[in-house]
């Protein structure tokens, strides 16, 4: 058991235009060298052309786009006797949320385009239909996990 205190999870405010805690939380994990304004225009512009190209609220598609990029399993390495096994296991809903908010905002980042809240809205859009990096990169989670399943064993 670790002798270390377990650090509380602090509170989130709800981002101020939308009233949503998820959207502050995405503001924060894409936010670079302290700078949170700049963080906020980047969403709230991608936000803004959701709307335009979706039609739909952009509330509802971007919470969609997270959920559909959300992974269930992941394999983590696991040393037993002289050799390491990909070993599938169950994430938990805080650290899957991460996992979706960074995979969306590394596969933006990567985009081509003109700006930020062009690639972004672009890239949720694209997780909101089940297509793009994002996507495909919790399609290859849960097919690596799938194919070491038979190290299921070796929990801990």
């Amino acid at each position: 058991m670790s002798r270390r205190k377990e650090n509380p999870v602090r509170s989130i405010d709800a981002d101020p235009q939308y009233g949503s805690r998820v959207v502050t939380k995405f503001v924060n994990r894409m936010m670079l060298k302290g700078k949170k304004s700049t963080s906020f225009q980047n969403v709230y512009g991608a936000m803004s052309l959701l709307a335009e190209k979706s039609g739909k609220d952009p509330l509802v598609v971007f919470l969609k786009a997270v959920e559909n990029v959300k992974p269930a399993v992941e394999v983590k390495s696991r040393r037993v006797g002289g050799s390491t096994y990909q070993v599938p296991i169950e994430v938990r809903e805080s650290r899957r949320e991460a996992l979706a908010m960074r995979w969306i905002i590394l596969a933006a980042r990567e985009r081509s385009g003109r700006s930020m809240k062009e690639k972004l809205s672009a890239e949720l859009l694209d997780a909101f239909n089940q297509t793009g990096v994002a996507f495909k990169k919790k399609e290859d989670t849960h097919r690596m996990a799938e194919a070491n399943k038979a190290f299921s064993s070796y929990k801990w």
